[in-house]
């Protein structure tokens, strides 16, 4: 039987990453600062101490080294877990993460895998400088050979990441900043997983499917919780939780049974994962739609400096507005 505690998803990241590095001598973690220091949020805190500068160590500031070092320690055996200190500067990394990290399989003909978990606080609402804020994940969805996984509590943290590692090819785990101390779960203290490309109900519901992932889970169960008051309908909640691949069944199951759907997260909206959900929903799930399905999104521009971006992000209101809109006659 599993022991619990409540734990921020800053320390069940932290309990995930000491449970690899006790399991698995194999596995090492590189980054700017998360030796000494544990990491600009403090995930690794400790973890230098405990396992040794051979297990956790200092980079130098180049996301392109801790990146392509880190392909060559996954191909020859290694499990690596390497921080990109804010997800804005994964652009820095790009070449070595999308045309080698992903490709290795394919271009090996199978003769190598990538096992790598590449790890990366984004997301707004925390008045972070440029490129600190940003939302990725739809820059990766065309990366073939890489997942993408966004969790959105310190339960499914701990276990999707403990699922990452174990994964033999690239997995890029999103953490979004706003959710990392905002609040407590039980967590299990032991190992476990959970399972990669599968979306979690999270409010089941009768009338409408929200979908969201990250930051926007809280977002969308607020409004919902609204939407049962002011409008007395029934919303169903789906965590994707691995935003590529997506979970095709759960999400065409939801919308055949509600026959509406609003998608929110707080990405720009051109070519999102709202995009992409949508053109899935329009391919599958056509003639079980009543109403055409609503985006609530970022805006298609850069992120706002501090102080506007309270006007960028989705909030409850706006989810809120889009449920009103589905629900229309």
């Amino acid at each position: 039987m599993m022991t619990a505690r409540p734990m921020t998803m800053i320390e069940a990241l932290n309990n995930a990453l000491a449970l690899e590095l006790e399991r698995d001598e194999r596995v090492v973690l590189l980054g700017q600062d998360i030796g000494l220091n544990g990491g600009v949020f403090r995930v690794t805190d400790q973890l230098q101490r405990r396992f040794g500068e051979r297990r956790v160590f200092d980079t130098p500031l180049a996301e392109s080294a801790i990146i392509g070092t880190s392909v060559g320690m996954a191909v020859y055996g290694l499990r690596p877990i390497a921080e990109i200190q804010f997800a804005g500067f994964l652009f820095l990394c790009m070449s070595q993460l999308v045309t080698q990290a992903a490709r290795m399989r394919f271009r090996s003909g199978g003769a190598f895998t990538c096992p790598l978990v590449v790890r990366s606080p984004y997301g707004g609402g925390v008045r972070t400088p440029e490129l600190h804020s940003d939302s990725l994940e739809g820059v990766f969805l065309q990366t073939p050979g890489l997942k993408v996984v966004i969790p959105s509590n310190p339960y499914d943290a701990k276990g999707l990441l403990a699922a990452a590692v174990a994964d033999p090819d690239p997995v890029l785990f999103l953490e979004n900043i706003k959710l990392y101390r905002s609040f407590r779960q039980e967590t299990p203290e032991e190992y476990y997983t959970v399972p990669l490309g599968k979306a979690k109900t999270v409010q089941a519901g009768e009338d409408v499917s929200v979908f969201a992932y990250g930051a926007m889970v809280p977002v969308a169960l607020e409004a919902a919780r609204q939407a049962q008051q002011e409008l007395g309908i029934s919303v169903e909640v789906i965590d994707l939780r691995t935003v590529w691949p997506l979970d095709e069944e759960a999400i065409v199951s939801s919308v055949e049974k509600t026959g509406r759907a609003v998608v929110v997260h707080e990405a720009p909206r051109a070519g999102g994962i709202g995009a992409e959900v949508t053109a899935l929903i329009n391919e599958r799930c056509l003639y079980s739609l009543l109403k055409p399905v609503a985006r609530v999104t970022g805006y298609d521009t850069p992120y706002p400096v501090p102080g506007v971006e309270d006007y960028y992000l989705p909030t409850p209101a706006k989810v809120l507005a889009a449920l009103r809109q589905v629900m229309e006659p």
